[in-house]
């Protein structure tokens, strides 16, 4: 199959098996290497990537289902206004350990501040699908809640 999307702001053409998934595709032929491989069974969420804003498991979604659509993953973030104060809020937080979690994390950190601002409970729920083995969650969270409120006051 012929598979055309954009891929962080680029459109792509390439030619995929029917059965190829998205990560596979991402890492492999395109060598957008920040979306890891982990658990494999849409578990862990090393593996999230933004596919039209929202949040998905890479390693479950079949890469003829982004035909069309617009994928992001943190390669395309690396230059932007977001990734800046991510990556300042994180490293100031302390909630990079291994950093094997956080270039998903930061991707869901993007959907979330594109969303009308939740609770704390809310944003928790939100990133249940990200694990992270090092650091624990509160350093996380700390750091995800004041980026948003950073990225929501400067758009």
């Amino acid at each position: 199959m012929d598979l055309k999307t954009t891929v962080n702001g680029r459109d792509i053409g390439v030619e995929i098996a029917d059965n190829e998934l998205l990560l596979d595709v991402l890492r492999d032929t395109l060598g957008l290497t920040g979306t890891k491989r982990s658990c494999e069974v849409e578990v862990c969420g090393t593996c999230t990537v933004l596919v039209d804003g929202k949040p998905v498991s890479s390693c479950m979604m079949l890469a003829s289902e982004i035909d069309g659509a617009d994928v992001q993953t943190i390669e395309g973030l690396r230059s932007s206004e977001f990734y800046a104060v991510a990556e300042e809020v994180f490293s100031r937080h302390a909630a990079v350990q291994c950093g094997f979690c956080t270039p998903a994390l930061v991707l869901t950190l993007k959907a979330l501040a594109d969303e009308p601002a939740g609770t704390e409970h809310d944003l928790r729920e939100e990133l249940s699908g990200n694990l992270c083995r090092c650091t624990g969650y509160d350093k996380i969270v700390r750091a995800v809640l004041e980026a948003a409120q950073t990225v929501r006051a400067s758009a």
